[in-house]
């Protein structure tokens, strides 16, 4: 197969090279903080100027690692669930999930603007369980295609810190109304990387980040739950270890004990409705 362009991507569709540029970086190591054989596959097969947007760091593998244990639970117990991938991008869950043996009985619907769509159909392969939606997130018309009869796990993997901040949490409003019963889980940016994208958060010479106006520290977003009509429950999850000195220090519990550290950090945030 001959290179595709990845400059056809453009905007904010665009980070999902930044995520597969870190995510697939991490699985070609062997000390690697994920095991993502189609990641590789993707990254290998896009030309793309990828350092631009700065050196690959262990963020977004470890973000990933978090998301699929919390859907890996939920299959556990809802096996012939409905999982849908808001803004998927270029993620590889589904067969992550399918080699850890979690994946055999559900239907995974894939959502995301026609470009990256088409993108995703010319490199993964096609199953009968996965339903490809190409459409905005916010066109909420793809609820009307999920089966919720044996459960519904929705993630909004690395989409909703680009939303305007009503736009957001309508979303999340929205989803609590028409899948009772279901789960949510989304990954929030602290006010002040808010700030720093705000003014122009520069990822390299030739690279700046495009606005992140939504976000949320852990507190705000454990107290959706109290907030938000059809959310019961809002839960922190902690963030998975890394590799190395720091990253395992980031992850280390007690140091959330800390009020400017736990205002400051980013979260991942499980909701049930």
């Amino acid at each position: 197969m001959s290179a595709i362009d990845g400059d056809i991507l453009e905007g904010v569709s665009a980070t999902t090279l930044w995520t597969l540029h870190n995510r697939a970086s991490e699985a070609k190591r062997s000390d690697g903080v994920i095991r993502d054989p189609w990641a590789v596959t993707l990254f290998d097969a896009i030309s793309y100027d990828y350092l631009k947007f700065g050196k690959p760091n262990q963020s977004h593998g470890l973000r990933a690692v978090a998301f699929d244990a919390a859907v890996s639970a939920y299959l556990t117990a809802h096996p012939r669930a409905s999982v849908v991938a808001l803004a998927e991008g270029l993620q590889t869950s589904f067969w992550r999930l399918e080699r850890a043996g979690v994946a055999d009985q559900l239907t995974w619907y894939s959502v995301d603007l026609p470009p990256v769509m088409a993108l995703r159909e010319r490199l993964l392969p096609t199953y009968d369980r996965i339903v490809p939606l190409a459409q905005s997130a916010l066109d909420l018309s793809w609820m009307d295609r999920v089966d919720d009869s044996h459960g519904v796990f929705i993630t909004a993997e690395g989409l909703l810190m680009y939303l305007e901040p009503d736009d957001a949490l309508c979303l999340i409003r929205d989803c609590a109304a028409r899948f009772p019963g279901g789960q949510m889980m989304f990954d929030s940016i602290p006010p002040w990387f808010s700030r720093r994208t705000l003014k122009g958060l520069k990822l390299s010479d030739r690279y700046i980040a495009p606005p992140m106006p939504f976000f949320l520290t852990p507190d705000d977003a454990v107290a959706l739950a109290g907030r938000i009509p059809g959310v019961r429950a809002a839960h922190d999850r902690a963030q998975p270890a890394g590799r190395g000195f720091l990253w395992k220090v980031i992850a280390w519990p007690p140091l959330d004990r800390l009020g400017f550290y736990r205002r400051n950090r980013p979260s991942y945030t499980l909701l049930q409705f």
